[in-house]
């Protein structure tokens, strides 16, 4: 089997148990990963996970592959695929655990309940509503390198939901100063997922969830052309041709040291 964007990041933490930022790239993988979630075999036409009785609480298995799922059912096993934020927030309601490619991949980990309801809390913390206007545009500067590095792995995800995005230092109205990002022509209904893509960005690389306002703009507004001058272009991916894009789905505490 080969090598997983879970595994390098797994990977990465084990080899720094007390590096934060290693912790925080693991559960962001972990929230974007495709999962195949072992299935109940009475299950009938019900989506209902096999859970496993532990003695510090019940869990749910999940793989970062096909292939890992079949080795560990020895063959063909019933299952269902959810995004790993969507499986976090269904088994925080249930108060249940995650275990990760157990027994068959270099990755394999048992995420506790307490775990898995932080990153079901934190991929959910919905962004602030900023209704200042800029009125001076600059050049972004002192933007944290692991805040690019977050960000631009999740446009992939947001393929076709916006046209280009802008990074810049901006002066509202009224004063106040900070980072600005604004993603221009953003395709109706798509608002919130990019804002929350940005908030996990920030979030995810140890920053404070306000630390870039996120802002939605046309093309005609007086505004972009400005940007256009002089700020950081982001260019999104074109969606793939006969593809419909879905919209990728408070401070959090700091991520749990894993053991």
């Amino acid at each position: 089997m080969s090598e997983t964007v879970l595994d390098a990041a797994h990977a990465a933490m084990e080899a720094a148990p007390e590096d934060e930022a290693a912790r925080l790239r693991f559960f962001e993988r972990l929230a974007d990963a495709e999962l195949h979630v072992l299935l109940a075999e009475d299950a009938g036409d019900a989506i209902a996970p096999r859970v496993f009785p532990l003695e510090d609480g019940p869990i749910v298995l999940a793989f970062d592959g096909e292939d890992r799922l079949a080795a560990f059912g020895e063959g063909p096993t019933p299952h269902a695929t959810l995004s790993g934020r969507t499986l976090a927030a269904h088994l925080a309601a249930e108060g249940m655990g995650l275990g990760l490619n157990l027994g068959v991949a270099p990755s394999a980990i048992l995420l506790p309940a307490a775990a898995v309801a932080w990153l079901a809390e934190t991929v959910a913390t919905a962004p602030d509503t900023l209704e200042a206007r800029p009125v001076e545009v600059a050049p972004p500067a002192d933007v944290p390198e692991a805040f690019l590095t977050a960000l631009e792995a999740k446009l992939p995800a947001a393929a076709g939901l916006a046209r280009v995005a802008y990074l810049a230092n901006v002066t509202y109205e009224g004063g106040g100063a900070g980072h600005l990002l604004a993603f221009i022509d953003a395709r109706g209904g798509a608002e919130a997922a990019l804002a929350h893509a940005v908030s996990e960005a920030l979030v995810f690389s140890g920053l404070e969830a306000g630390a870039v306002d996120v802002a939605f703009l046309s093309a005609a507004d007086t505004l972009a052309p400005r940007l256009a001058r002089t700020a950081l272009k982001l260019e999104l991916p074109a969606p793939n041709v006969g593809f419909v894009q879905q919209p990728p789905g408070s401070d959090p505490k700091k991520p749990p040291i894993l053991r």
